[in-house]
């Protein structure tokens, strides 16, 4: 009889359910989806180094899996408890018909059970098939080969996503039986008559705190935005703290002062239901402050975790196509022998015939009579106040202008002139460029063994001589080759290509390569391009796969929350908007005014969440900077889209729910 009653309950209340549903299943699906990569990582050609990044992927989101885990633990309780006090009343009726408290939890338990299977099989089911779309991403992201696609199941992705959510369950179950053992009879049956006990706060107070709370927003911003160059580790987390008191004070007033924003305007207050719509507000915003604030920084990390996350995996892919333009990089410290890089490689057991015969061997120099200082000019002053940890002794590097025209040429970049009394300076990291360009717009000169030189271009040119993941060139000063002094020389760099046209071939190369094993060999370093390939865009995968993970889940969560006490309130106010109805204000002002309010409630968090980003993106774009990184527009676009998809889907099906609620349905 218990089990027909539940499944009975199942269907009269499956407009409640809805919500709760939805979050299961798309809670169910994306842990699925995550942690079935081991299985997709199974049908892909990867080489040993990249399956070693996969590997660490794995073992991250494993760990990510915990954290997910137990948001979405309390996420379901918070989620159920809803879903009682919706049917507390349902709940006094039983009592009263006889039904003891054993009886109403096993009920529970009964449709917690059927809840459970029917999430986990629907969320299983869309999961198996969205991790075939994640198997071409992550295939897209490490390059690999999928000859050998075909439909996967992953039978450890499968069992992990059971115990997890059984688990949730389990906790679910014995929130309930707790729940029902405190519920008492005379409270059950008046549920429906009482409400959130609400505060009312000083209009004059409320303002205040706003303000402050705007103050402490601000400089919170200008800090992280516009001073990052002089904030350390331990201003950013003042600067945090100062940011997520400052929202949780904007939260606490926010109601008050809008409410007593609105009232100066007579005409605006009265109008139509916005008195009704304000008082609402007002409700909801004071039942929940710390809520709110939890929510709009879920939410802020959810903007940035994903803008920021695939900025840097397109960021990072697109620098290795420009700063990684050969095969090899070969350099050792130059040796009193004079032998050269090409000499040592040699000596190491590598044969040059591994390279193609354009290859190009320059020597980089260095001088104690050329630093930073001599070559920024009264530019260097500005640059030591932004950067106060750069030291401006430090030696210039030098280069021949012939010889870096080799390495240009290989490199597929323009060519430098310089005449006998000019330099010319290489530069391709941003940062630095900016302060360059203004010594060099100074004509700042500079002496060498009593001879003078000139600039001859008024800007950085752009360019590098070793390759690296990034553009992180600092700069590089090109003189006359005979403006050089051999004394100078500091590191001999072999810069070449595999001779292998194919790419097998050059992996074969470049394994035979790192097995080196001789002293000759110790004294070699070396940066190749599947090198850094793999290493730049498996780190770009780690963390745009644990952006996504984590922002999907903060999404989901913000999103679900709203939606449950939207509804709830809902539930509570359905004699409120009965009373509308019996003065005379028809359904479509009941439903536009709903609609209002609905709209107001989900919006605020995420406006606030949108302008802390914008100043969190901006601090996260120098970090990316100095990484030779960079933010990309289409990901922040990108990121729009898919949080507007998920958050306005919440935000339909929350008033669809409210509205059938309100409507007695």
């Amino acid at each position: 009889m218990l089990f027909k009653l539940s499944v009975k309950n199942m269907k009269k209340s499956f407009g409640d359910y809805t919500i709760y549903f939805l979050t299961l299943i798309l809670g169910v699906a994306i842990f699925y989806v995550f942690n079935s990569m081991d299985s997709q990582q199974a049908m892909m050609q990867l080489s040993a180094s990249t399956k070693a990044i996969v590997d660490l992927l794995l073992q991250m989101l494993g760990g990510v899996s915990v954290f997910v885990s137990i948001i979405l633990g309390f996420l379901i309780v918070y989620a159920n408890n809803f879903l009682i006090k919706r049917r507390k009343k349902e709940f006094g009726i039983y009592m009263t018909l006889g039904m003891g408290k054993g009886q109403i939890s096993r009920i529970l338990f009964l449709e917690t059970i059927i809840v459970g299977i029917m999430s986990l099989a629907v969320g299983l089911l869309i999961g198996v098939f969205a991790s075939q779309g994640m198997s071409v991403v992550v295939a897209k992201m490490f390059e690999a080969d999928m000859s050998r696609y075909e439909f996967v199941f992953s039978k450890a992705a499968c069992i992990k996503t059971i115990v997890y959510f059984g688990i949730m369950y389990l906790a679910v179950i014995l929130m309930n039986m707790i729940s029902i053992s405190k519920l008492n009879l005379i409270d059950l049956l008046t549920a429906v008559k009482k409400s959130e006990s609400i505060k009312v706060k000083n209009a004059a107070v409320s303002v205040i705190v706003f303000l402050a709370s705007i103050g402490m927003l601000v400089y919170a911003y200008y800090n992280v935005a516009y001073k990052t160059s002089s904030i350390g580790p331990g201003s950013i987390m003042l600067m945090i703290a100062i940011g997520s008191l400052g929202t949780f004070l904007f939260f606490w007033s926010l109601a008050g002062f809008l409410l007593k924003l609105v009232q100066t305007s007579r005409k605006t207050y009265f109008k139509g239901l916005n008195m009704f719509i304000m008082r609402q507000i007002n409700s909801k915003i004071n039942t929940m402050v710390f809520s709110m604030t939890i929510i709009c920084l879920m939410l802020f990390m959810t903007i940035g975790v994903l803008s920021s996350g695939m900025s840097l995996n397109t960021s990072v892919k697109e620098g290795l196509k420009e700063n990684a333009p050969v095969d090899v990089n070969l350099w050792i410290p130059v040796r009193e022998d004079g032998k050269t890089a090409a000499d040592m490689i040699e000596e190491a057991g590598y044969s040059m015939d591994h390279f193609k015969p354009d290859y190009a061997l320059v020597t980089e120099y260095a001088t104690n009579e050329l630093t930073l200082k001599d070559t920024l000019g009264s530019a260097v002053k500005e640059m030591e106040a932004a950067y106060t940890m750069l030291d401006d002794s430090t030696a210039e590097s030098v280069m021949k202008v012939s010889e870096y025209n080799k390495i240009a040429d290989m490199y597929g970049q323009p060519k430098i002139e310089v005449g006998q009394n000019e330099y010319a300076v290489i530069c391709n990291y941003d940062n630095m460029r900016v302060w360059r360009d203004k010594g060099l717009e100074q004509g700042t000169k500079i002496s060498l063994g009593g001879v003078e030189y000139f600039p001859h271009y008024d800007k950085c040119q752009d360019g590098f001589i070793k390759m690296s993941g990034n553009a992180t060139n600092f700069g590089i000063i090109v003189l006359p080759d005979e403006a050089v002094n051999e004394a100078w020389s500091v590191k001999s760099l072999l810069i070449a290509n595999y001779s292998a046209d194919d790419q097998q071939g050059k992996e074969s190369m470049e394994a035979e390569l790192a097995a080196l094993d001789s002293p000759a060999a110790a004294e070699i370093d070396a940066v190749t391009k599947i090198s850094l390939y793999e290493g730049s865009v498996g780190l770009g995968a780690i963390v745009t796969f644990i952006a996504i993970y984590l922002g999907v889940i903060f999404l989901i969560s913000s999103a679900a929350i709203l939606a449950l006490k939207e509804l709830s309130d809902s539930s509570d106010n359905r004699e409120r908007y009965a009373v509308l109805r019996q003065i005379g204000t028809d359904e479509k002002m009941i439903n536009r005014a709903l609609f209002t309010q609905t709209a107001i409630f989900f919006l605020i968090p995420l406006a606030l969440a949108a302008v802390h980003s914008i100043f969190g993106i901006k601090f996260v774009n120098v970090i990316l900077e100095s990484m030779g990184a960079e933010s990309r527009g289409e990901s922040i676009v990108g990121t729009a889209i898919f949080i507007i998809a998920i958050y306005g889907g919440y935000f339909i099906a929350t008033y669809f729910g409210s509205k059938r609620i309100i409507a007695g349905k």
